[in-house]
C-alpha cells in the first residue's frame, strides 16, 4: 500500500484575504503608471453636416452630368449632342457653331437643356436637297428624333448624377452608407428638377426665340412673332429649313449689308485661296445673289494638293450664278486646270489669254510653280517674275491690237507686280491677307485674302484665319475701279462679319513713278467708310450700310 502525504488545507478565509491583497497590490501598481489625458472630440453641428452633404450632392451631380451626361442624337439631317446642365434660369440653349446660339424659355427649373449642332450629315442633307417634298414630313421626323433623344438623355442623366454623387461621397466620407445617401439625394434632386420642368413647360417658347451671334439675322427669315402666329405653316417650313442647316452659311452672309445694284456699275467678286473649304461655295453663292455680281474672279489656290481625287470639290462652281474666271495657283495642278477647262460657266486664263465678260476684258496667267510636287525644285521669285513678264508682254500685245485689257490676274503678287504700267488693275492672292496699293507706274494692285479661311491651316495660329472676299465696282463705260467692299467673316469658331467700303480716286497706268505711290495698303488718294462690325448684336437693317452707295 502506497501512502500519499497529506497536504495541509488552507482555510477559505485565508484564500479570500490573499486574493484581495493581490488585487489591491495590482491596482496600486496600475495607479502608479501615468494615464493619457482624456480629450474631447468636438462633434460637428448637424446643420454643418447637412451643408456638407448638400455640397457633395450638388458637386457630384454637376461632375456626373459633365463627364457622362451627354447623348449624341441625329435630328433630321444634322448630328447633335444633348446634355443637361445646372442653371438658375432653366430653358433650352441651341448652339450652332460658329454662327451663334438661340435660347428658348421652354421651362423654369434648375437644369438647362443644351443642344449642340455638331455637323451636317451630307447624305441626309443631300436627300432633302434632291427631294424637297420631304420637308413637309420633316416636322414629324424631327419631333420623333427629339423625343427619342430626350428619353435617352433622361436615362443617362439619372445614371450620371447617381454615379457622380456616390463616387464623390465615397471619396469625401469614406463610408458606403453616406455615399449611397448622396447618390440617392442627387437622384431625387434630378427627379424634382424634371418634375418642375414638366410642370412649367412652355410649348409656345419656340415662337419667341432669343438669337445671338450671327443667328441674330434669323428672325428676319420668318418675320415677327405676330406673323409667326398667324402664318404658322410658313414658320414650320422655315423652322424645318433652319434645322436642316443646308443653307447655314447663307445665314452667315445674310448679316451683311444689302446693296442696291447701280446700273452704271459692273460688280466683280474677287475670291482667292479657297484651299478646299466647302463652306466657301455657300458664301460665294450668297454674295453673288446679294450683290447681283456680274463676274467672279478666282486668283488661284482653290485646291490644296491638286490631285485628281480633289476635282469633285470644284463641281459647285457651275451653279454659282455668274461667270467664273480662274487662274492657277501654286496649289493647283495642271490636272485641276484641265478639269476646270471642261466645266461650263468657267473661263480658265493662262499664258496671257484674254476674254471679255460683262463688258470687262480680263487676262491672266497661271502660277509657274506647283509646290505640292516635292520632286521639282521651286523656282522662287525668279520664276514668278518671268511669269509676270510674260503676262505684261501679252498685255502690250492686246493693247497694240486695239483690245486693251481692263483687269489682269495672277496668283502671286510678285508676278502681278510685273504688269505695273500695262493695265489699270491687277488682282492677286497667295498671301492670305488682303491689301491694296498703287504701284510706281500707276497700276493698282489688289491682293485678296483667303476666301477659304486658309483651309486646314485655319487653326495653325492663335486666332483662326478670317474668310475674306471683295466686291469690286467698275464703271460700265470706262471699266475703271470706282469703289470696293472688303468683306470679312470671322474664322472657325468666330461670330463676326464686317464690311468696309473704299472709294477710289483714279490711277493712271504708265505714268511716271511718284515717291509715295508704291506704299502698300490703301493709298492716300482713296477714301474709305467702314460698316459696323456684325457681332453678337446682329445687324441694324434700318441702316444697313453707312457708306455711300457705289457709283
Amino acid at each position: 500500500m502506497v501512502r500519499v502525504p497529506l497536504v495541509p488545507r488552507v482555510p477559505v478565509t485565508v484564500r479570500n484575504r490573499t486574493r484581495r491583497a493581490l488585487g489591491t497590490l495590482a491596482r496600486y501598481h496600475r495607479s502608479l503608471r501615468p494615464h493619457p489625458a482624456a480629450e474631447l472630440v468636438p462633434q460637428p453641428h448637424p446643420w454643418l453636416r447637412a451643408l456638407g452633404m448638400v455640397a457633395v450632392v450638388l458637386l457630384g451631380t454637376w461632375l456626373g452630368l459633365l463627364v457622362v451626361g451627354d447623348v449624341r442624337v441625329p435630328v433630321g439631317p444634322v448630328n447633335t449632342t444633348m446634355a443637361l446642365r445646372p442653371s438658375l434660369a432653366g430653358g433650352t440653349k441651341i448652339n450652332v457653331s460658329p454662327l451663334g446660339a438661340l435660347r428658348l424659355d421652354s421651362h423654369e427649373a434648375p437644369v438647362r437643356l443644351d443642344v449642340n449642332v455638331d455637323q451636317l450629315d451630307p447624305v441626309r442633307a443631300q436627300a432633302l436637297v434632291d427631294h424637297p417634298e420631304r420637308i413637309s414630313g420633316l416636322q414629324a421626323e424631327i419631333t420623333h428624333d427629339v423625343e427619342h433623344g430626350t428619353l435617352d438623355l433622361a436615362v443617362r442623366s439619372c445614371v450620371a448624377v447617381a454615379a457622380g454623387a456616390t463616387a464623390l461621397g465615397l471619396a469625401v466620407y469614406r463610408r458606403p452608407r453616406r455615399a449611397l445617401a448622396a447618390g440617392g439625394l442627387a437622384l431625387a434632386l434630378l427627379a424634382a428638377s424634371g418634375a418642375t420642368a414638366y410642370a412649367t413647360w412652355n410649348p409656345k417658347s419656340v415662337l419667341e426665340p432669343k438669337f445671338s451671334g450671327l443667328l441674330s439675322s434669323a428672325p428676319s427669315l420668318v418675320g415677327n412673332a405676330r406673323s409667326i402666329v398667324t402664318e404658322f405653316d410658313v414658320y414650320q417650313k422655315e423652322l424645318a429649313r433652319l434645322v436642316t442647316n443646308v443653307t447655314k452659311l447663307y445665314d452667315v452672309t445674310s448679316t451683311l449689308p444689302a446693296y442696291e445694284p447701280d446700273p452704271t456699275t459692273i460688280r466683280v467678286l474677287h475670291v482667292s485661296d479657297i484651299h478646299l473649304n466647302p463652306a466657301s461655295w455657300k458664301i460665294i453663292a450668297s454674295l453673288v445673289r446679294q450683290y447681283d455680281v456680274n463676274v467672279i474672279v478666282d486668283s488661284g489656290d482653290t485646291m490644296d494638293h491638286g490631285s485628281a481625287a480633289e476635282n469633285g470639290f470644284l463641281d459647285p462652281i457651275a451653279d454659282l450664278g455668274a461667270p467664273y474666271v480662274w487662274v492657277r495657283g501654286n496649289h493647283d495642278s495642271r490636272t485641276t486646270q484641265h478639269y476646270l477647262e471642261h466645266m461650263k460657266n468657267v473661263h480658265v486664263l493662262d499664258d496671257g489669254r484674254a476674254i471679255t465678260l460683262a463688258g470687262v476684258r480680263f487676262a491672266g496667267i497661271g502660277d509657274p510653280q506647283f509646290t505640292p510636287d516635292r520632286s521639282v525644285a521651286p523656282g522662287g521669285d525668279r520664276a514668278e517674275e518671268l511669269a509676270g513678264a510674260r503676262l505684261a508682254s501679252a498685255l502690250r500685245d492686246q493693247k497694240a491690237a486695239g483690245k486693251p485689257v481692263d483687269v489682269a490676274i495672277a496668283h502671286e503678287p510678285t508676278a502681278a507686280r510685273q504688269t505695273d504700267g500695262e493695265v489699270p488693275l491687277v488682282l492677286a492672292g497667295h498671301l492670305h491677307h488682303e491689301g491694296m496699293e498703287i504701284m510706281p507706274y500707276g497700276t493698282r494692285l489688289r491682293i485678296e485674302g483667303s476666301t477659304g479661311g486658309s483651309g486646314l491651316r485655319a487653326v495653325e495660329h492663335q486666332y483662326p484665319a478670317p474668310i475674306e472676299a471683295s466686291i469690286l465696282y467698275l464703271d460700265r463705260d470706262t471699266r475703271r475701279l470706282q469703289a470696293w467692299d472688303e468683306i470679312r467673316l470671322g474664322g472657325l469658331g468666330e461670330t463676326t462679319a464686317e464690311v468696309t467700303r473704299h472709294l477710289a480716286q483714279g490711277n493712271t497706268p504708265g505714268a511716271a513713278p511718284s515717291p509715295g505711290a508704291a506704299s502698300p495698303g490703301t493709298t492716300p488718294t482713296d477714301r474709305s467708310a467702314t460698316a459696323p462690325s456684325r457681332s453678337s448684336a446682329g445687324p441694324n437693317r434700318s441702316g444697313a450700310h453707312p457708306a455711300p452707295s457705289a457709283p
